[in-house]
């Protein structure tokens, strides 16, 4: 164990040439330095936020959703059967021709009634927009916490406004008990999200999400072990800027302001092509690649750490683009005069992406 723990630790990874782990865990009276065993810290806050987030739900966004209208909505229940439900829950949810028949001539039922009955136990499992409104408004509103947050903190770094300063002096850069908070609350958050996966209606989505929220726990861990935590504030900030607005417009979008619905999707998406697109690689990226390697140097973690942003850059330019074809051709079967669920085309595009629970609002991914 201990040579698995010397080889997982390896300084030579880690820090930078001629820096120990020695180096910097003793540190003057008064400074202290980011240590893994902090990071153990977010699983009792995660546990808290998960309690929280449940009281929220209840007694905050149910009476608000109340307020605006939307009722829990009156779910048509499968007729129960064993032969079915095996089938559903163990082999495929979307049954072929070949096996919708074969079942019709096991049970003695028409096909269209077997198909009937998977459509209607499909419609089970999916939330209502109840559900989704309470989960919606829980994320804007933490959301919009940490974001207010983070501006009110970087406002008043330096790095913020110089990001060369992320680098001088590194690794010896002392955490503050604000830069702790705000890298333990974020870790924390999406440590919930995870937990409450098992507890939410499972989603299609359900892997994809968590390897999401998998991801980003690890780069934040890694950032902070790493003490990057000073350019890891800029990146969470420009990442949060736009989660809140998506989840405004999804709750707009849940009790049917449309056209409020359409203005912030408009915010939305500017926002978001402005933080992923052009203050993320022009500002972050120009100072983990080029800042970092005249300041500090490159070594084994810096490698990484600027691949796995690298790759989240790539990441930003697909979803921007998919976002983008998506209410393209809204607009465009609009145009036509298609019949559209929503009064503007607009909104369709938005909501075919956001709706769907895989649109991208971590910090991170």
């Amino acid at each position: 164990m201990a040579t698995l723990s010397a080889w997982f630790w390896n300084e030579r990874f880690w820090l930078p040439h001629n820096v120990t782990w020695a180096d910097l865990a003793d540190p003057a009276p008064g400074v202290e330095y980011p240590k893994a065993v902090h990071l153990l810290s977010a699983l009792p806050l995660a546990a808290l936020i998960f309690v929280v987030r449940i009281l929220f739900e209840r007694f905050i966004a149910r009476p608000c959703a109340y307020m605006l209208r939307i009722q829990a909505e009156a779910i048509r229940r499968a007729q129960p059967n064993a032969v079915l439900e095996k089938v559903f829950t163990s082999i495929t949810k979307y049954p072929d021709t070949h096996r919708l028949n074969g079942l019709s001539k096991q049970l003695d039922w028409e096909v269209r009634k077997v198909q009937r009955w998977f459509r209607h136990r499909r419609n089970q499992d999916k939330p209502g927009t109840l559900t989704k409104f309470c989960e919606s408004m829980w994320r804007f509103t933490f959301y919009l916490f940490i974001f207010t947050y983070g501006i009110q903190f970087l406002w008043q770094s330096p790095w913020m406004w110089d990001t060369r300063k992320c680098w001088h002096n590194y690794p010896y850069q002392v955490l503050s008990p604000g830069l702790y908070y705000y890298y333990v609350t974020e870790l924390a958050f999406y440590w919930s999200l995870m937990f409450s996966q098992f507890r939410d209606i499972k989603r299609k989505d359900f892997l994809i999400m968590f390897i999401h929220h998998l991801a980003t726990v690890s780069l934040i861990s890694f950032s902070y072990v790493n003490n990057m935590v000073r350019v890891g504030t800029l990146v969470m900030c420009v990442h949060d800027a736009s989660d809140f607005l998506l989840e405004s417009a999804k709750l707009a979008n849940y009790a049917k302001y449309q056209r409020l619905c359409d203005s912030l999707f408009v915010l939305f998406g500017m926002v978001f092509v402005t933080t992923r697109l052009v203050i993320y690689p022009f500002w972050i990226l120009n100072t983990t690649l080029f800042e970092s390697w005249a300041i500090v140097g490159p070594y084994p973690s810096w490698w990484l750490f600027n691949g796995l942003l690298l790759v989240l850059q790539v990441l930003h330019i697909i979803w921007s683009y998919l976002i983008a074809r998506i209410a393209f051709k809204a607009m465009l079967r609009g145009k036509r005069g298609v019949s559209l669920p929503f009064p503007s085309p607009m909104v369709q595009g938005f909501c075919l992406c956001l709706l769907s629970e895989t649109c991208p609002h971590s910090l991170f991914l």
